[in-house]
């Protein structure tokens, strides 16, 4: 049994950024999602279902370097292969040069980009869940050739809006997957989905493929974040009072800014979650 309570929800992905209006007009211009507020220096980006983004502006910090611990991608879930399609061809015709790759990954279709900045984005559908396997407990996944022409050629319409998607996961890069799994399963309290040849760990609740994700692809032995631009914090929100006080529980010594109904904790590699209901 999950540790962590099944109704889980991916709360909204903070970045710290350089260039507060361009990262902006990134994401709702091109991605599609819509300023819900801001202060003199933040701005939260989402839809009607919520927040999906928060940007904070710290200009004074470097960016990361790439076989730093950090983000690897962050990545937005669509309701439709109609809406991912007008995402995709929003974001590969306003920002040449940003496409990185795409997969059929069995259980969804993804889409890569590299923002402005150089944060990783996926945008992604998610298969119907009868269709998704399971051997021996774990999730069937792969990398299958997914040609992005053809995608658009069979969903994309040119009276389609861009509808704002929500967080569906989140893929960090750490420094060693035993550590990883040592605090987002045995201490956070995630289900393992998929240990993919010791290199990626896939987490989740609820039978969902994975709501977070690890690798040591380019991050391998990597130490503890030093303050950079990028991501700032991965959200978690929790379904009531109770899973909220058993996470509490079980991550109590390692928590901090705690209030009645959130509170932060650190990965090893110093990647911030905060728990919440």
């Amino acid at each position: 049994m999950a540790q962590l309570a099944n109704a889980l929800t991916m709360g909204p992905v903070t970045l710290r950024v350089a260039d507060m209006d361009r990262m902006t007009d990134y994401y709702v211009d091109s991605v599609g999602l819509r300023v819900l507020s801001e202060s003199v220096n933040s701005r939260v980006l989402g839809g009607q279902s919520g927040s999906a983004l928060i940007l904070e502006h710290a200009p004074e910090l470097r960016h990361a370097g790439p076989s730093e611990a950090g983000l690897f991608h962050t990545a937005f879930l669509f309701d439709s292969r109609e809406d991912l399609a007008a995402a995709v061809a929003s974001v590969a015709s306003k920002n040449p040069g940003s496409f990185t790759g795409s997969a059929d990954h069995l259980v969804s279709e993804a889409f890569y980009f590299d923002d402005p900045e150089g944060n990783g984005v996926e945008l992604y559908f998610d298969k119907e869940r009868t269709t998704w396997s399971w051997q021996h407990g774990q999730i069937q996944m792969d990398t299958l050739f997914l040609d992005p022409n053809q995608y658009l050629g069979s969903y994309l319409n040119a009276d389609q809006l861009l509808n704002p998607p929500l967080i569906g996961h989140v893929h960090l890069s750490v420094g060693n997957i035993a550590q990883a799994k040592d605090f987002y399963v045995d201490q956070l309290g995630f289900d393992v989905t998929l240990n993919w040849g010791g290199t990626a760990l896939f987490v989740s609740v609820g039978g969902y493929h994975h709501h977070m994700a690890m690798n040591i692809w380019r991050s391998r032995g990597a130490g503890k974040r030093q303050p950079a631009l990028g991501l700032r914090d991965v959200s978690l929100v929790l379904p009531d009072a109770d899973s909220f006080g058993a996470a509490l529980e079980r991550l109590a010594k390692d928590a901090r800014n705690q209030s009645e109904r959130s509170f932060k904790v650190d990965d090893p590699w110093g990647n911030q979650v905060s728990i919440s209901y």
